[in-house]
């Protein structure tokens, strides 16, 4: 097996694991889950460097415990290197702090009004209108519906785009808030949901996202024929996945 680079969760988990088990390499604990698929795959999740395994129904367990073995050393660097990675401060929504749109930093200024809250974009500031007294939760409500109302903004002229490179249908999309996915994937209603935190992200990681999931139209597993796929429609997908890699992760336990 090639060596894998770390890697968000991405996957559709709709379907039903026929196995799962876990294995313990000294402190290191692996998620090891039993697919209908051909070949072994290792991950290594942010932010706390949780192991899984996904392997074939009919491998042994003796045989995945010998694989994982061989890769104790990359577990190791992968842990050591998400142990390190940059993490953004909690957010205070207090004037002057930093916030970011399509992969830009930009600074906050909250403008108290006696009027409907709002959010508008100027030069390098997000400006933040909001009534007298209001809370940290409140104007983070304000300023999350504004990045959900540019993703809606901006998906569906995406999600054409690639229908017809792709050649699948999208019936429909969402935007919630994940704590452990970039983005899923229903392929029996055709819907796909994207993280709310792509707002914040540049445009082509968005885009990267988007065709991920829509991929899985054609493809349910992160198999051979998944990669075959993506690296015909996006050829460089992995370069934008490092780029969500390289992005300071929230300052949450994300686990990935």
């Amino acid at each position: 097996m090639k060596k894998r680079s770390r890697e968000f969760l991405l996957s559709l988990n709709s379907r039903v694991n026929t196995d799962m088990k876990q294995l313990q390499l000294g402190n290191i604990a692996v998620d090891v889950v039993k697919k209908d698929i051909k070949n072994i795959h290792l991950s290594v999740y942010p932010p706390t460097g949780r192991v899984r395994i996904s392997a074939p129904v009919r491998m042994e367990l003796d045989t995945i415990r010998v694989f994982a073995i061989s890769k104790l050393q990359w577990i190791k660097k992968q842990q050591q290197k998400l142990k390190n990675q940059e993490r953004e401060a909690p957010r205070e929504f207090l004037n002057r702090e930093s916030h970011y749109f399509n992969g830009k930093r930009y600074l906050l200024k909250v403008i108290e009004q006696d009027a409907v809250p709002r959010v508008a974009l100027k030069h390098s500031k997000i400006e933040l209108y909001v009534r007298p007294q209001s809370n940290k939760a409140k104007r983070k409500n304000i300023l999350d519906e504004w990045y959900r109302l540019k993703l809606k903004e901006t998906i569906p002229s995406l999600i054409e785009k690639w229908e017809k490179k792709i050649k699948v249908r999208v019936n429909s999309f969402g935007i919630k808030k994940m704590k452990t996915k970039w983005g899923t994937c229903n392929r029996e209603a055709k819907r796909i949901w994207l993280n709310l935190e792509l707002a914040k992200k540049p445009a082509e990681c968005l885009e990267f996202i988007a065709v991920h999931e829509m991929v899985h139209l054609l493809e349910r597993n992160h198999n051979d024929r998944f990669i075959s796929l993506l690296n015909e429609f996006l050829p460089k997908w992995r370069f934008f996945k490092e780029e969500l890699n390289r992005r300071p992760l929230r300052h949450e336990n994300w686990s990935y």
